[in-house]
C-alpha cells in the first residue's frame, strides 16, 4: 500500500462520514455540505468513544499497546475498527508519566501495526487540542483535510491548560500565506 490508495481510502471514507464526494477533498475552493452520515459511516458517530478504549463499543476494539513502568500500566494506544478499511488509533497517558515521549511512542507503533494487517491508520484530533495535534504529527501523521466544528471557549481552555506553543515542522501562516500567492 502506498500514500496515495492510503489518501484515497481515507478520502472515500471521510466523504461517507460528512455526506460529501472524495473529490471534494481535491478542490481548490471550500466546498459546503449539509451535515449526513453514509450508510458506511464510521461507527464512532453513534455515540459514545473515548481515547484509547470504550467500555460500550469494545466490539469496535481491535489491537492495543501499551507502555508500562514495571508493572504498572502507564500508557495505552488502542484501535477501534470504526470502518472497515481505516482504524482509528486513540492513546491515553497517565498525567505523571505525560512528556516524555510514551503517547508518541505508543501511537507509532500501533501505526505500524495497523498497516502490517492491510488497514490504513488514521488518528482524529480538534485543532484545538494541542497536545493530541503535536502528538500526531510527532508520530508521522500529516493533515489531509480539516473539518470545523465550533465549540464553547471554556471547553477549549480546558483542552489547552498549559500554554504549549506553536507546533514544531509545521508552515507558519505567513509561509502558507506566500505560497498562496505566488501559484496565483
Amino acid at each position: 500500500m502506498i500514500n496515495k490508495d492510503i489518501l484515497g481510502i481515507a478520502m472515500k471514507q471521510s466523504a461517507e462520514d460528512i455526506g460529501c464526494k472524495a473529490e471534494d477533498f481535491l478542490k481548490s475552493e471550500n466546498v459546503t455540505v449539509p451535515f449526513h452520515l453514509g450508510k458506511n459511516a464510521r461507527k464512532y458517530y453513534k455515540e459514545p468513544w473515548s481515547n484509547a478504549l470504550c467500555e460500550d463499543r469494545k466490539e469496535l476494539d481491535v489491537l492495543g499497546v501499551g507502555a508500562y513502568d514495571g508493572d504498572k500500566l502507564v500508557g495505552l494506544a488502542g484501535c477501534s475498527a470504526d470502518c472497515e478499511d481505516m482504524w482509528q488509533i486513540g492513546v491515553d497517558v497517565l498525567p505523571d508519566y505525560r512528556r516524555r515521549g510514551i503517547a508518541s511512542g505508543l501511537t507509532s507503533r500501533l501505526a505500524k501495526e495497523i498497516i502490517n494487517r492491510g488497514k490504513v491508520p488514521f488518528y482524529c484530533s480538534a485543532w484545538s487540542n494541542i497536545r493530541s495535534v503535536r502528538n500526531a504529527v510527532k508520530s508521522g501523521f500529516i493533515p489531509a483535510w480539516v473539518e470545523m466544528t465550533a465549540k464553547p471557549s471554556h471547553i477549549v481552555d480546558d483542552m489547552n491548560k498549559t500554554d504549549v506553543g506553536p507546533i514544531a515542522g509545521w508552515p507558519s501562516h505567513q509561509n502558507i500565506d506566500e505560497r498562496r500567492k505566488s501559484r496565483g
